[in-house]
C-alpha cells in the first residue's frame, strides 16, 4: 500500500546576491542534476521500479526557500534527503530540519567557495541539533568547472541513499506473525515495540487457524489454485521419501497434502498483500490483506503435528518465481523467527534479490571434517565451513544455477531472472515428504544444495535486554564441496533440508578470528544471507536506525555513518553503541 518514497535533492547556495548568488545558481543545480542523474541510473526499487529524485524548484538561499522545498518534498512524498552545494551557504538557515528523514549533505571539494566549509558547519548544526546527518566530501581537490562526480563520493551517495531508502520503504508497512510462538523460539515471540520504535512498522498477529478456516471455506482464487497446482505438478519434482516404510503416507495422502500445501501458499500471500479476485468472490474483508512487507509463519509445532508443513509455500513465497512467472520475492521467515525476516527484509531491499533462511547449525573443523571423511578440505574452505541448513524452506535461487554473463553463479534481482535460470533451478531441488520425525502432518521440505561460491553476507538482529536490538554481520562466500564429503555431511544432518555451505571471511582477530569464532559468536540459531557482500550498506543502515553492530568483518574504510558519531570517541564500534543510544530509536 502507498506510494513508493522519492529521493529529494535539496540545492544549497550562499545566499548574498548583487554577483554572489548569481554566479553559483548554474553550478549548484548543476550539482543537483548530476546527483539524481547517478541516482537514477544506478537505483532501482526491489519490485523493479526505477528510483525517482525531486529537486528543489530553486535554490536554496534562505529559510524561505528551505520551507517551501520542504512543502514540496512532502506533496511529493520525498523519504530521503540529500543537500548538495559547491560553496559556502548559511547553515542553519537552509538545513533541513525534517526529523524522521534520513539526511546526507555533499560539499564540493572545491578550493574558489569550498562547500566543504558549509558541510562541517551543516554537519554540526545538525548534531547541535540531534538531526544526525551523513558527511559526504570528496578525498580530491576538483576545479569550480568539474561537473563529475568522483569515485568516491558516489559510493558514498549511492551508499546512503541504498540504506534511506530501505527506511523509507519499511516505514508504515506491516511485519505478518501468522501463528506466534514456534518451540521457544525467543525470535518468534514478535515485540511490537521493536518494529513500531526502531523500523516505523506495525505488527499484526494473525492466528494460524485463519489459514484452516480458508482452507476449508474456500477463501483463496479456484482458478488460480488450479493453475498453482497444474505448474506444481508439471514443475516440482517430489523427492526421496526417507521416513521409514511404516511412517511413509501413500500415494492418496501425498497428493492431498500437495493440494494443501498449495491452497496454503496462496493463502499465506493473500494474507501479506491481498488480493482484488478475493472481493469479486464475495470475499472483501480477506481481499484487502495486511499491507505486509515482511512475514513467518509459526509453523511447528502446533501447526505441523496436525497439518502439512509450511515448508513449501515458505520456499515458493521467498523465491523469485511462482505459476505466475518471475516475480520480485517475498520476505517470509520460517518459525515466525522476525528477529530474522528483519535482516531477511535489510538484505532484500539493499540488494534487490531474495533471501536465504537457514539454521547457522554447525562448525566443520579441518580436523572433523578429515577425520570424518577421510578428505582434506582445500580453497576458501580450507580453514573450516559453518554448515547453513534450515528445514527445508530456503529461496530456490539459493540453488546456484543462476549465471551471470560469464557463466558465474549469482543470485539475480528478479527483472535480470531468464527462463533458462527458472529451469536450472527447479531442476535442481528436489521436494522431499517431511520428516515425520519432525513433521507429524507431512508436508514437503526442499532439498538441494548451493552448488557454486558466491559471495554472501550473512546477518541477524538479536534482542538484549536493557540495550535493545544489536546487528551481527558476517560477510564471506558460499563453497562448493565434492560430492562425496557434501555427501556425508548432510547425511549426519538431515537429508531432505537444503544445504548452503558458508566460510565468512576472516580478520584474524575477535570474532573473525577463524571460522569457529565466528559459529561461537553468533547470536542465535538463525542466520539471514544475503546475495553480495553487503556489509558496509548494513552498517549505515543500523547507524539511520539506531541499532548498534556488535560484529561484522567490514572494511573499517567502507564504514559510513552519520557525522554525530564523530563525537562519541574514536573506536568506531563503541561510538556506534554510544550514539545509538544517545540519540534514541529513529521513531520513538
Amino acid at each position: 500500500m502507498g506510494r513508493l518514497p522519492k529521493i529529494g535533492i535539496r540545492p544549497v547556495i550562499d545566499g548574498r546576491e548583487r554577483g554572489v548568488r548569481e554566479s553559483l545558481e548554474l553550478q549548484t543545480m548543476k550539482m543537483a542534476k548530476n546527483a539524481a542523474k547517478l541516482i537514477e541510473e544506478n537505483l532501482r526499487f526491489p519490485s523493479g521500479e526505477k528510483v525517482e529524485c525531486v529537486i528543489a524548484d530553486t535554490t536554496i538561499g534562505g529559510v524561505a526557500e528551505a520551507a517551501a522545498c520542504a512543502d514540496k518534498f512532502e506533496r511529493e512524498g520525498v523519504g530521503v534527503s540529500l543537500t548538495v552545494t559547491p560553496c559556502w551557504c548559511y547553515g542553519t538557515e537552509v538545513m533541513d530540519s525534517t526529523p524522521l528523514i534520513p539526511k546526507a549533505v555533499w560539499g564540493f571539494n572545491g578550493t574558489e567557495r569550498p562547500g566543504a566549509v558549509y558541510l562541517a558547519a551543516a554537519l554540526a548544526g545538525y548534531t547541535q541539533k540531534g538531526l544526525p546527518a551523513f558527511g559526504i566530501y570528496g578525498r580530491d581537490v576538483q576545479d569550480a568547472g568539474d561537473e563529475t562526480i568522483p569515485g568516491d563520493v558516489q559510493e558514498k551517495i549511492l551508499r546512503f541513499v541504498k540504506a534511506a531508502l530501505a527506511v523509507a520503504q519499511m516505514k508504515g508497512k506491516s511485519y505478518l506473525s501468522l501463528g506466534y510462538t514456534s518451540m521457544g523460539i525467543a525470535g518468534s515471540m514478535v515485540n511490537p515495540e521493536f518494529f513500531q520504535e526502531y523500523l516505523g512498522m506495525r505488527t499484526e498477529f494473525v492466528d494460524s487457524i485463519e489459514i484452516k478456516r480458508r482452507l476449508d471455506e474456500g477463501i483463496y482464487d479456484p482458478v488460480e489454485y488450479e493453475k498453482a497446482l497444474a505448474w506444481t505438478k508439471e514443475n516440482i519434482i517430489e523427492g526421496d521419501d526417507y521416513n521409514v516404510p511404516e511412517q511413509q503416507s501413500d500415494r492418496e495422502r501425498k497428493d492431498w497434502e500437495w493440494e494443501v500445501v498449495v491452497k496454503m501458499t496462496l493463502i499465506m500471500r493473500d494474507l501479506m498483500i491481498g488480493n482484488p479476485r478475493l472481493k469479486e468472490l464475495g470475499f472483501g474483508e480477506e481481499a484487502h490483506g495486511r499491507n505486509a512487507i515482511a512475514g513467518g509463519f509459526q509453523g511447528q509445532r502446533q501447526w505441523t503435528d496436525y497439518y502439512p508443513n509450511g515448508d513449501f509455500s515458505e520456499t515458493i513465497l521467498n523465491t523469485s518465481f511462482d505459476w505466475n512467472g518471475i516475480r520480485q520475492a517475498f520476505v517470509f521467515a520460517t518459525e515466525n523467527d522476525s528477529l530474522n525476516a528483519v535482516p531477511m527484509l535489510f538484505g532484500h531491499l539493499l540488494s534487490n534479490t531474495a533471501q536465504i533462511f537457514s539454521d547457522v547449525r554447525t562448525y566443520w573443523s579441518p580436523d572433523s571434517v578429515k577425520r570424518v571423511t577421510g578428505k582434506e578440505l582445500r580453497g576458501k574452505a580450507k580453514d573450516g565451513i559453518i554448515h547453513l541448513i534450515n528445514s527445508g524452506s530456503t529461496t530456490m535461487d539459493a540453488t546456484a544455477q543462476q549465471k551471470d554473463a560469464n557463466g558465474n553463479p549469482v543470485m539475480k534481482p528478479y527483472w535480470d531472472i531468464t527462463e533458462q535460470d527458472v529451469n536450472a533451478c527447479l531442476e535442481n531441488t528436489r521436494f522431499c515428504p517431511g520428516d515425520k520425525g519432525y513433521f507429524r502432518g507431512g508436508g514437503f521440505s526442499s532439498q538441494f544444495k548451493t552448488a557454486g561460491e558466491m559471495p554472501v553476507t550473512m546477518s541477524r538482529v538479536n534482542l538484549v535486554k536493557g540495550l535493545g536490538p544489536v546487528l551481527q554481520i558476517a560477510e564471506g562466500f558460499t563453497v562448493e564441496l565434492e560430492d562425496e564429503v557434501h555427501a556425508i555431511l548432510d547425511e549426519r544432518t538431515n537429508p531432505t533440508w537444503p544445504t548452503t555451505w558458508f566460510v565468512p571471511k576472516l580478520t584474524g582477530k575477535g570474532a573473525f578470528k577463524d571460522v569457529y569464532s565466528v559459529m561461537a559468536n553468533w547470536g542465535a540459531n538463525h542466520g539471514a544471507i544475503s546475495y553480495g557482500h553487503i556489509g558496509a550498506d548494513l552498517i549505515t543502515l543500523a547507524s539511520i536506525l539506531r541499532i548498534p553492530v556488535c560484529m561484522h568483518n567490514v572494511d573499517e574504510d567502507k564504514i559510513f555513518r552519520p557525522s554525530a558519531w564523530n563525537g562519541f570517541g574514536e573506536d568506531k564500534e563503541g561510538a556506534d553503541y554510544r550514539a545509538c543510544e544517545t540519540f534514541g530509536p529513529l521513531y520513538k
